[in-house]
């Protein structure tokens, strides 16, 4: 987790005040300089949210010491927060861009577990109203039969023997790799137009000799 030099420093590096990172966070500025000068110790949860405001600003921590300002296409986010800016990144490119979106290896609990059901009900609602500008393929675990998507995604079955928590996601020029744990989600997002493509190639050939209609 970043230290308080650490997020003073990354303050400083992109020119944000207490006020600013208070807004980005969904924190509140007196609590965001309680922990700057020591007297509040943040919990993972606050924490979460501080990393991840500065990871949508392309600040990344090194180490317990360092900053810098992302140079390359990858984007990390973690935990809940960084699930649900990643939903968001999906639907403005759904909304925006469009075209075909394909998902590998999507386990439907992981989603209503990280994002909450109720969140989730709000995202497919919003997705719908696009449903148009994209197709959306989803593979999901042989024998699954939760659908949460189904009003705006075809889903097909994939073999037991290659399903794991490792999901793959190829939306507009992005590709993403999501891996859950029991307690825990890291995404790293590529943006490579010919990463997403190739992708896409791999996924459609599986799609069509090896997946199954549920």
């Amino acid at each position: 987790m970043p230290t308080i030099d650490q997020i003073r420093a990354a303050r400083a590096l992109i020119g944000w005040s207490q006020g600013d990172l208070a807004d980005q966070s969904g924190l509140s500025q007196t609590g965001i300089a309680r922990i700057e000068n020591g007297t509040n110790q943040p919990n993972s949860t606050t924490i979460e949210k501080i990393r991840n405001a500065f990871d949508k600003a392309d600040v990344e921590f090194i180490g317990t010491t360092g900053v810098k300002k992302r140079s390359g296409e990858i984007r990390t986010l973690r935990g809940r927060t960084g699930f649900r800016d990643f939903m968001d990144d999906v639907y403005e490119v759904a909304r925006t861009v469009g075209g075909e979106i394909c998902l590998y290896n999507a386990n439907p609990a992981n989603w209503n577990k990280y994002l909450g059901e109720d969140w989730y009900i709000t995202h497919s609602e919003r997705m719908q109203e696009f449903r148009d500008n994209f197709d959306f393929k989803v593979s999901v675990n042989e024998g699954e039969g939760q659908f949460i998507g189904k009003d705006f995604v075809e889903y097909r079955w994939f073999p037991k023997e290659i399903f794991n928590q490792q999901s793959f996601y190829a939306y507009g020029d992005r590709l993403a790799f999501l891996n859950f744990t029991d307690t825990d989600i890291l995404i790293n997002v590529v943006r490579n137009q010919d990463f997403a493509d190739g992708f896409r190639a791999l996924f459609n050939i599986a799609w069509k000799h090896v997946s199954v209609k549920p």
